[in-house]
């Protein structure tokens, strides 16, 4: 297995984005989003995703040349019409107004609406947090998750992302988790390789336990925590949705398929100015004293360190090259 430095994937997939019809400033956001994905091991949200970007980029599923429109309808409500286009982008050209909105006010909520999938949604939270800001973020996906005691599926895997700063330009904590018990993505990467799943992570289309990865894709994801998960996912189902005016996951068509609607989904972040409360740093201080009383605790996040290089598996990197190599026109 090859390793290959993070410079080369934010490279390779510039040039696949192109390559496929995307603007030079919106291939740029989405490469750093990939490349910030790789370096942190998150494989679902990086290269893995990359082929599907450019096969929607070719069909129209996603309009990799459509400027976000950004507007602050109130004080500290900031909302960004994505026009059907990247996530990435439209996060990007909103940011900006929203630390502003959220400095003025203490508080300010931004809705990126009408969006391709974010696939991170800590990578956004992560910037909110490095402007000295509190990040909650929120977004839905295609159902792949029925209630509790029930087997139609209503909701997707639902993040939720939260990021802490730190105060000195790091994050004290940062989470970013399905409000399922796992991705989908370790579902179908689990498919691929012809491998079973864990107890816990899924049921068939029965409605009964699994660790078939085929027959929990004909199922449904199990919410984590049972009831309190499935409750996460519909705080986040119903702000994501509700609060940009995107589509509900019932709607969705999954969300890797070449061809197709839009996504036509919304992320939904509120941030807070920890400055506020006046006593924000010494608060979260004590609570790292008291994590790190163990000396294998640690806060969500605490310690984790970007790689470079980073392994990528023959198959991947090939595939990304061939992408890459491809020119627009």
């Amino acid at each position: 297995m090859p390793t290959i430095e993070l410079e080369q994937i934010e490279t390779a997939t510039f040039r696949a984005l192109i390559g496929h019809g995307a603007k030079d400033w919106i291939a740029r956001e989405v490469a750093a989003a990939v490349r910030e994905a790789e370096s942190f091991g998150n494989r679902i949200c990086g290269l893995y995703y990359l082929e599907s970007y450019c096969q929607q980029l070719l069909s129209g599923r996603v309009d990799g040349q459509v400027e976000p429109m950004v507007d602050r309808v109130r004080p500290g409500v900031v909302e960004v019409d994505a026009g059907f286009g990247f996530a990435q982008a439209a996060f990007a050209r909103g940011l900006a107004e929203a630390v502003a909105a959220t400095k003025e006010n203490g508080t300010a909520s931004l809705a990126i609406c009408h969006a391709h999938t974010c696939t991170s949604l800590g990578y956004f939270t992560r910037q909110i947090a490095n402007e000295g800001l509190i990040g909650l973020g929120l977004t839905n996906a295609s159902p792949i998750v029925a209630p509790p005691g029930g087997k139609s599926r209503v909701i997707g895997t639902n993040p939720i992302a939260f990021s802490v700063p730190d105060g000195e330009g790091g994050l004290a904590m940062h989470f970013d988790q399905s409000t399922t018990t796992v991705a989908l993505g370790k579902i179908t990467m689990a498919k691929a390789a012809g491998e079973s799943i864990p107890p816990g992570w899924a049921v068939d289309a029965e409605g009964k336990p699994t660790t078939d990865p085929v027959a929990a894709l004909s199922g449904s994801l199990v919410s984590m925590g049972g009831y309190k998960g499935w409750g996460f996912g519909l705080m986040a189902e119903i702000l994501a949705a509700g609060m940009t005016g995107s589509t509900v996951s019932r709607k969705v068509k999954p969300l890797k398929a070449p061809e197709g609607s839009p996504h036509d989904l919304g992320q939904y972040y509120l941030m807070i100015d920890p400055g506020v409360s006046g006593q924000f740093a010494e608060r979260v201080a004590e609570v790292i004293e008291g994590v790190a009383q163990d000396p294998e605790a640690r806060l969500p996040g605490q310690f984790s360190k970007p790689a470079d290089p980073v392994e990528v598996t023959d198959a991947v990197w090939d595939l990304v090259t061939s992408l890459a190599a491809r020119k627009q026109g």
